[in-house]
């Protein structure tokens, strides 16, 4: 792709993440010169005037509103970013599939596994393509794990164990904002971070069969907080409190398909969003019969490698991240040079673009949001019976481009 092409971008929501997903367009030119492509940020959308201020003054957009729709309207606009809190997903996302604009949507898509089907639906309906915020996938690290486990180099993988642990809602004078209310969040923390841990496991090993799980409301009542006033973040002293009506942690045993390397592999999923300790400690190890890999987060950087039963060298070697890892050396010219959680945005956004300009699908699609709810469902519905939930055979295939 040598001609330089223009995509003209809108966004939703200028939050944290629409932040992020604009700087992250704005990369891909400086990461990816030979793609061509030129993202050029057209109209942002945000229900606060001091935020769509931002957008133009800041972040580079053309023009700004206070509604949406003329985000979707706007005949310059060919993809939309869709940051906007849960509840609003569903419509927006439809909406942008109508108007015929590709979207790169958060996750969860949608607050359930029927809304997500129906975003899905309407983006096959139109023709256009998906993005999912699965940034996880795209660290190096992550990317030379997957590499290790097609290649054999695992041999067959026999256990796998996803923990995402996070501290974000660890104290009881964190605010009861919109995450909290299941009519607006869905789920709770198997909706924000048991997904993206279903995800990444399916992405490196394979798709999940079935499971078993159980959850638990470990801080029953926060102090209320006024819809659009601070976020969840926010320490109240003496609020009136609000019951909590989704779940603080969810634990799961899962079984995955046999195909591939999976043989039948088995695995746990642990999600809190109430540790105290772990900020962002999302895990992942996989284990087979010739080697095993394991990686955290908050070292995003490293990756933990064992090849071979009969090393003399036993146990695990830290492996530092390196141009032959994955994107590293986009943005990165040598180990050691640490990429941040940026930087996988801007990956995510790259292959978004890649695709909408016709180029190779790589990005993670609404097909594979649809994935994560079925898990998520499931695991709400064994939770729910204390039984095992098979997943049916449909939901579980992922990575189908439109």
């Amino acid at each position: 792709m040598n001609e330089q092409r223009s995509i003209g971008v809108g966004l939703i929501s200028v939050g944290w993440m629409g932040k992020l997903h604009a700087r992250a367009y704005s990369s891909v030119p400086y990461a990816y010169p030979e793609l061509g492509i030129k993202p050029r940020l057209v109209i942002a959308a945000d229900t606060e005037q001091s935020r769509v201020d931002f957008a133009i003054s800041t972040l580079g957009f053309e023009c700004g509103t206070l509604d949406y729709h003329q985000v979707l309207a706007d005949p310059e606009v060919d993809v939309v970013s869709i940051c906007a809190p849960n509840f609003l997903h569903a419509d927006m996302a439809i909406a942008a599939a109508e108007a015929g604009k590709h979207f790169w949507i958060e996750k969860p898509a949608g607050r359930s596994l029927a809304e997500t089907q129906a975003i899905e639906q309407a983006a096959i309906r139109n023709g256009v393509v998906t993005s999912v915020g699965f940034n996880y996938r795209h660290a190096p690290a992550i990317a030379r794990a997957r590499q290790l486990v097609q290649e054999g180099r695992l041999g067959s993988i026999t256990n796998v164990r996803a923990s995402f642990l996070a501290g974000y809602a660890a104290d009881p004078r964190a605010a009861l904002s919109w995450r909290f209310n299941r009519e607006l969040a869905g789920s709770g923390v198997l909706a924000d971070l048991f997904s993206h841990a279903a995800d990444l496991c399916s992405h490196v090993v394979g798709p999940i069969q079935g499971i078993s799980a159980s959850t638990n409301v470990m801080i029953p009542s926060r102090p209320k907080l006024s819809m659009g006033q601070g976020t969840h973040f926010d320490l109240i002293e003496g609020g009136e409190q609000g019951e909590v009506e989704n779940e603080d942690y969810a634990a799961a045993l899962v079984r995955f398909s046999p195909e591939g390397v999976a043989d039948r592999a088995i695995g746990t999923i642990e999600a809190s969003r109430v540790a105290v300790g772990p900020q962002c400690g999302y895990r992942l190890e996989i284990y087979g019969t010739e080697g095993s890999v394991k990686w955290d987060f908050e070292r995003m950087n490293e990756l933990e490698v064992v090849l071979g039963r009969d090393n003399e060298e036993q146990g695990f070697t830290t492996v530092i991240g390196s141009p032959k890892h994955g994107e590293y050396s986009r943005f990165q010219p040598g180990p050691g040079n640490a990429m941040g959680f940026d930087d996988l945005k801007t990956i995510e956004a790259k292959k978004f673009l890649l695709a909408v300009a016709g180029g190779e699908k790589t990005n993670s699609t609404i097909a594979d949001a649809v994935a994560a709810a079925a898990v998520v469902e499931a695991a709400e519905a064994s939770a729910a019976s204390g039984t095992w939930q098979a997943l049916d055979e449909p939901v579980r295939a992922a990575s189908v481009q439109y």
